[in-house]
């Protein structure tokens, strides 16, 4: 039976994680790159919300939601909504409309291929952009997906908990966006020249959006206005200036000034690892897992990156795909079923079993999107080519690609 408050509630936390992406996302990444780039990083972010707002309605929800197939992906049962109406299906909720189910999912589907593009900023053609994110959405984000979410979904019946999306969507972005770097390779004059974020403060108006827009991400996952809901808000916050607060000590302490930039890269390192965990952690918990969550985050932006002289670009791995991995198996220690009796204890509750299924879903979820992100890219490549000329390059993506340009200097 359809219950108003639980719909009013999803509906607003639909909203709140469509405004992660654009605007939150395109804020963050946008202010991260320099001003030569600035409009063609942010359009990436707008460009994803359209793309997979219809790649989700005609397949992709069915791929990842739809009737399992051999407990790995959904069927085409429900291809263009086929069969999603206004009734609810209690194989996810018992208590709003199917439709706003699937919208709701929608917008998780469209955020995480954008997280990726932090990894491959200011050097990955827009025309191979469209096609990888349009692939990589089919065959990693919907499978994974159904993995861990979807009725009859491998890591679900084996007990993996995600509560809103460290496996789904982090740990799968983050690790294909190191292929990305990888793959593609750096950007001309990384590590001999300054390139420094061109516009701090669209950099924290956005990841200000995206603290915003994580209550929806995180409580809306409880999917329903309920105590539940209620536990996981708080502990994203929570987590998030933790980690906040953490990330801005340790800069203090190693290099002698916090930073605004260390701030906000700690808070949305909280939200990462907070995530799988926000609705089966104690406030207590949040706050250890956001401080241990800015400590790895930055040894691997501020320390294993720049020793081992990779280029993401935008720490999308460092934050995303390392806070990811961090949180699902904190989730592993953590979890208690007093706050969510759907879930299980973890290894400090007295169940140590659950950390090896936490290990378990998280290294099936790196394997498979590392082997499938480099096919889709070496294809993308061989076809049309990822990366844009070196003179292109040079210009700057706004001019070369788009023929925009995001400030006009008069005279």
């Amino acid at each position: 039976m359809i219950n108003s408050g639980d719909t009013a509630w999803i509906l607003m936390s639909t909203a709140l994680v469509m405004l992660m992406t654009a605007p939150g996302l395109a804020f963050f990444y946008g202010g991260l790159v320099r001003r030569k780039n600035v409009l063609a990083t942010m359009m990436q972010s707008f460009f994803v919300l359209c793309l997979i707002s219809i790649q989700w309605i005609l397949w992709g929800y069915s791929l990842a939601f739809g009737p399992d197939i051999g407990h790995f992906i959904g069927s085409f049962a429900w291809v263009g909504l086929k069969g999603v109406g206004m009734a609810p299906n209690p194989d996810y909720s018992s208590t709003i409309p199917h439709l706003l189910f699937m919208v709701y999912q929608m917008m998780f589907a469209v955020i995480t291929p954008g997280l990726i593009t932090g990894a491959f900023a200011e050097r990955m053609k827009f025309s191979a952009y469209a096609i990888f994110t349009l692939l990589w959405a089919t065959l990693v984000y919907a499978p994974v997906c159904h993995w861990v979410w979807g009725a009859g979904g491998w890591l679900r019946n084996m007990g993996a908990l995600d509560f809103a999306g460290g496996t789904v969507v982090h740990v799968s972005a983050g690790i294909s966006a190191l292929v990305c770097a990888l793959v593609i390779g750096r950007r001309r004059g990384y590590g001999r020249e300054p390139m420094p974020p061109h516009n701090l403060p669209l950099t924290i108006l956005g990841a200000s959006l995206l603290w915003f827009g994580w209550f929806g991400f995180n409580a809306g996952s409880a999917l329903g206005s309920t105590e539940l809901a209620v536990w996981a808000f708080i502990a994203t916050n929570t987590a998030a200036a933790a980690a906040g607060l953490t990330w801005m000590f340790v800069e203090w302490k190693i290099t002698g000034k916090p930073t605004i930039l260390g701030g906000a890269t700690g808070a949305v390192a909280g939200l990462v690892a907070i995530t799988p965990a926000s609705g089966f952690v104690s406030p207590l918990s949040a706050i250890l897992i956001g401080i241990a969550v800015a400590f790895v985050c930055y040894a691997a932006v501020a320390v294993i990156k720049i020793k081992l002289a990779y280029d993401d670009s935008l720490d999308a791995f460092g934050v995303h795909g390392v806070g990811g991995t961090l949180g699902a198996l904190l989730t592993g220690l953590f979890a208690q079923k007093l706050i969510n009796p759907a879930g299980n204890n973890g290894l400090f509750f007295g169940n140590p079993s659950l950390l090896l299924t936490q290990f378990i879903g998280v290294a099936a979820t790196v394997i498979y999107s590392v082997v499938v992100t480099f096919i889709i890219l070496k294809v993308v490549d061989r076809f049309i080519g990822l990366r844009v000329p070196d003179e292109e390059e040079v210009v700057g993506l706004d001019i070369a690609q788009h023929e925009e340009s995001a400030y006009t200097l008069l005279d």
